[in-house]
């Protein structure tokens, strides 16, 4: 992954959750990504590279961490977990697909997990659609098109304590990895 630029606000985003004044809920932050999606100057300041994805870090809801994403042809995010942080994202161009996992994973201490028969869900995301999720969410993100960038804009809270990023085998899930803020940034 390349980082396109360094943090940048975006003209769409307040510094408090408009509704509570504090902690941003989901829908908060599915109506965020929402609004800032429709920014057509942002979505257009953010260089595209035809190999990796890009990013731009935005100023986000109530403190939450904010990010507008470019993906080329062929990428996606691996399987991965956003830990104790709730959020939301939404395809502002293009479209993306998400496969995630509709079961409550053990929070810590474990390596391998065995997957039950219907768990796997799949979400095609066009333009315009998105989506929020809670905390421990499992899913990857996709831009399967095979000639077509898509653009999108994330925001969770707390700010990403940390990503689990998982493998896959058939119905096993094995943890490879934990990234903390450092690794990242």
């Amino acid at each position: 992954m390349s980082v396109s630029s360094p943090s940048t606000p975006s003209p769409a985003s307040p510094s408090a959750s408009p509704v509570t004044g504090s902690v941003p809920t989901q829908a908060e932050l599915l109506d965020f990504v929402r609004r800032t999606a429709a920014d057509a100057e942002l979505l257009a300041s953010l260089p595209l590279d035809p190999q990796d994805r890009t990013w731009i870090r935005l100023d986000g809801l109530g403190g939450s961490e904010a990010w507008l994403i470019g993906w080329p042809p062929g990428t996606g995010t691996g399987w991965h977990d956003h830990a104790e942080s709730v959020g939301a994202f939404l395809t502002a161009a293009g479209e993306l697909k998400e496969n995630a996992l509709a079961v409550r994973l053990p929070t810590d201490s474990w390596q391998t997990l065995e997957l039950t028969e219907g768990v796997d869900r799949e979400r095609r995301l066009p333009a315009g659609q998105g989506r929020a999720f809670g905390h421990h969410h499992v899913h990857e993100v996709l831009n399967d098109s095979p000639d077509r960038h898509a653009i999108s804009v994330h925001a969770s809270y707390p700010p990403l304590p940390r990503i689990r990023r998982y493998s896959r085998s058939g119905q096993v899930l094995r943890l490879e990895q934990v990234e903390r803020p450092e690794d990242w940034q």
